[in-house]
């Protein structure tokens, strides 16, 4: 498949700049699902049993960053 884009790409070379994009934003969506494993409080790898009513969430402190963006929070004026 990847020869058949690539002798497409070599016939056409229009079809370079799309390629690229589609690329990058794939790359990007990649990137943000990482990102959404990796640091949201909702999303629990450790499976180790603190307690059976502990939750992911309640390891985070009132200063800790999870949001991605966040209009109304300035969190590197925030005391940690």
């Amino acid at each position: 498949m990847l020869h058949r884009i690539i002798s497409q790409a070599k016939e056409h070379p229009s079809l370079i700049p799309l390629l690229r994009i589609i690329g990058a934003e794939d790359a990007a969506a990649a990137l943000y699902v990482l990102h959404l494993e990796l640091f949201n409080p909702d999303v629990s790898w450790d499976r180790k049993e603190e307690g059976k009513d502990s939750e992911p969430w309640d390891k985070l402190g009132p200063n800790d960053q999870y949001k991605f963006y966040s209009v109304n929070a300035d969190y590197s004026k925030l005391k940690k």
